[in-house]
């Protein structure tokens, strides 16, 4: 699973949460990461490969096209760093190059390299490409002192020395360099031990360093909630009267946000997206393409917890990178709020909120409003938004009418394989069985039982009088017939003629496979009559009427 995608599917909008209607957000890269060390260095395009950073071109002997400014930095800033590029740099650079050239066999096309680099730790990785083959080659130690001599070389003196270099050359001296300063976090094996980069800092200290990295650094498990840690800190907060807040008018009840949040993930995986919410057992989850994503636990006793992050949350930055203690999101939090519910992000110092569902309503502690909270979240506020992203993400669009319907529907948990289908089609591009998974998880899909055939409900019954070990004698099993009723059938083993049994045993099996056993001795009219009602009761548990009156009275 990934998270949401601003050009899935061609004109998918963006779900990320919203108090009015689904905005289509400009288009941007789905993932928004630094990617790792790709299989193939081939590059399609003129444009330096970027990673939210600088990115400059230093190829034959001229800047093909004009650097693109760093995030934040006007254009001067950027020219003036290829500039220097040109100069002293570059001649690094290029001999960097030169000395990659002599371990590439002697046929190599293209050539891309990576070097992560701290004062006390450094990575590197080269992958050339020799006709439509890529290989790995060893970078030489040579190489890897003039990374460092060039990362000494400043290029851009007020952010500090970059955290990454990424070459890409041709064989013809096309060389194209990206300083990767951070904004994006880095990918699995050029991450160093957070020991690295306070060795780092403290080397080059900065004014600022990126949210993801100094929580890295620095969170301390602040934001975690051991069980332990929980009860200790439920009761201080009720020994010191602080309370939690009531969370009024900020998110629709749980099990309708529960409802919306499933169909969504349905209408994502009947198109075939890896992006958008998914549904697990008791987890809604959800991750956008902004790096920002929420998780949604449910609790037995009619609770829950949604918490998560907003990248580069204000209220984390002002912690990591001012003075501000970080907020205490557990404020008034009962002890079942604990780390196996919460976010991922906790761990590493990123949940940026934190609310649970208690007692009918929502509550949270130091926590920001549902307003800021937007970019973690699917469009899960109002049913017409839901409705708008699911029209737009099935293809072709279905009908509004018929989205509303099955959001009704799995708001009051009676949610039908009919109804879905209506909502998404059932044309070859559409994955009825995915979709149907997610409502089925999420507890707001009725499954219809079809008659069970007469040949299976003798089996049944056949099978757990064999299994039960249970005296046949005076029973032969081959002799079990079964008779229809209207939810089931009543299995038993007719009496010869002319002889009187009683308690004879009787075995009722409903078509939603539910066994009762049963004798002669109860006359079967008052226990079929029981078992029907039991029987419908299943099919329209106390839970569905619960969410049917939650979803009435908003």
């Amino acid at each position: 699973m990934a998270g949401q995608d601003d050009e899935i599917l061609g004109d998918t909008p963006d779900i990320a949460f919203s108090l009015t209607a689904a905005e289509t957000p400009p288009g941007d890269d789905p993932s928004g990461s630094t990617e790792a060390l790709p299989d193939s260095a081939e590059p399609d395009t003129d444009e330096p490969a970027a990673h939210g950073n600088e990115a400059v071109r230093v190829g034959s002997g001229e800047r093909s096209k004009k650097p693109r400014a760093a995030d934040g930095a006007a254009d001067g800033d950027a020219t003036a760093s290829a500039e220097s590029a040109d100069t002293g740099p570059r001649d690094i650079v290029e001999r960097i190059v030169d000395g990659l050239g002599v371990v590439a066999p002697a046929d190599w096309t293209r050539m891309y390299a990576e070097f992560a680099v701290t004062v006390s730790e450094m990575r590197a990785q080269a992958i050339v490409t020799v006709g439509d083959t890529d290989t790995v080659v060893e970078v030489p130690e040579s190489v890897l002192e003039l990374v460092r001599e060039y990362r000494s070389v400043p290029q851009r003196p007020e952010r500090g020395p970059w955290w990454r270099l990424l070459i890409h050359t041709t064989a013809d001296r096309v060389i194209e360099i990206d300083h990767d300063y951070g904004e994006d976090p880095f990918p699995d094996g050029q991450l160093f031990e957070p020991a690295a980069y306070r060795a780092d800092l403290e080397t080059f200290p900065r004014d600022r360093v990126p949210v993801w990295l100094a929580a890295y650094i620095g969170h301390a498990g602040r934001q975690t909630r051991s069980p332990r840690r929980a009860g200790a800190a439920a009761r201080a907060d009720r020994e010191s009267s602080v309370w939690s807040v009531l969370a009024e008018n900020e998110f629709p009840p749980f099990p309708v946000l529960w409802a919306r949040w499933a169909t969504l993930a349905a209408a994502f995986t009947a198109a075939g997206s890896e992006w958008g919410p998914r549904m697990l057992p008791a987890l809604g989850w959800f991750e956008s393409s902004r790096r920002s994503g929420a998780t949604l636990y449910v609790l037995p006793g009619d609770r829950a917890v949604l918490s998560g992050g907003v990248w580069d949350a204000p209220s984390l930055d002002a912690v990591y990178n001012g003075s501000a203690a970080m907020p205490n999101f557990y404020a008034g939090a009962p002890d079942w709020v604990v780390d196996p519910v919460l976010n991922p992000r906790a761990a590493s110092g990123l949940m940026s909120f934190c609310y649970w569902w208690e007692g009918g309503r929502w509550y949270r502690g130091e926590s920001p409003s549902a307003r800021e909270c937007a970019p973690a979240l699917p469009g899960v506020w109002a049913a017409e938004t839901v409705a708008d992203i699911v029209t737009r993400v099935i293809s072709p669009p279905r009908r509004n009418a018929a989205v509303l319907t099955l959001l009704e529907a799995a708001e009051a948990g009676v949610a039908t394989e009919d109804t879905v289908r209506d909502a998404f089609g059932d044309s070859g591009r559409i994955d009825l069985g995915s979709a149907l998974f997610q409502l089925r998880v999420a507890g707001v899909l009725t499954d219809i039982p079809t008659a069970l055939p007469e040949e299976l409900a003798i089996l049944r019954v056949r099978q757990y009088i064999e299994g039960r070990g249970l005296d046949t004698t005076g029973y032969p099993l081959d002799e079990l017939v079964a008779d229809r009723l209207d939810c089931g059938w009543m299995v038993y083993v007719p009496v010869p003629n002319g002889e009187l049994a009683i308690g004879r045993a009787i075995f009722y099996i409903a078509d939603d496979g539910v066994l009762e056993p049963s004798s002669s001795s109860v006359p079967p009219a008052r226990f079929v009559a029981d078992f029907e009602k039991r029987f419908r009761s299943r099919q329209y548990s106390e839970r569905r009427v619960k969410n049917a009156e939650s979803a009435r009275s908003t």
